[in-house]
């Protein structure tokens, strides 16, 4: 073999080591993606612990993608911080979002005149409130008052309608999943979380 294609062969060998490399590092992620949907899931069983449960795998996740050291022990540690901090969050949302799905359905019964436009605009204002919702828990971090980051995912919700755009398509492949098969439901929301974190990243 002569010296030439010798150096062309261990100048190509660590390039290949590196392509597979990257490619078992975005499967892992993926994984711990779905892990930590599964997560997300249980820790929100109580209903009102939703959006902590979603703010501990969002920050989950975010360690994940910095390469800083994170499991189940410190979702943990974030899911009681949060709980503790923003257990609010959850029923005060979930008042803005009933009291928007009664509008809907006022508008839909044809009581009112102009409902198709009363409809439209509550379920415009019902993603929006969803979609500031998944902002916020991709905000927050352990120690911040929930608070500000609550109006800052309000602002961003408004300006940054690409991303915005991007979770309404997480909200729907997570409702499609749940349609078409409900078990897929659960570490599918983990992707969501990670749609979240990406949109967060993007400021």
């Amino acid at each position: 073999m002569s010296a030439p294609t010798t150096r062309v062969r261990a100048h190509t060998r660590p390039a290949a080591v590196r392509r597979r490399t990257e490619r078992l590092a975005r499967f892992a992620l993926f994984a711990e993606c779905l892990l930590t949907g599964v997560w997300i899931t249980l820790a929100a069983l109580p209903l009102i612990t939703l959006v902590p449960a979603f703010a501990a795998g969002c920050a989950h996740l975010r360690r994940q993608t910095e390469d800083r050291r994170g499991g189940l022990r410190e979702f943990t540690g974030d899911l009681r911080e949060a709980v503790r901090t923003g257990l609010l969050v959850t029923p005060l949302t979930g008042a803005a979002l009933a009291l928007l799905a009664l509008d809907l359905r006022i508008a839909r019964s044809g009581l009112l005149p102009g409902g198709r436009l009363l409809a439209a605009v509550s379920a415009l204002c019902a993603l929006a409130v969803a979609v500031a919702l998944l902002r916020t828990a991709a905000a927050w971090r352990p120690g911040v008052r929930w608070a500000p980051i609550v109006r800052t995912a309000v602002r961003r919700t408004a300006t940054d309608p690409v991303g915005s755009l991007l979770l309404v398509g997480g909200f729907a492949a997570v409702a499609l999943t749940a349609w078409q098969l409900p078990p897929l439901a659960v570490p599918a929301l983990g992707a969501l979380a990670a749609a979240a974190v990406v949109t967060d990243r993007r400021h």
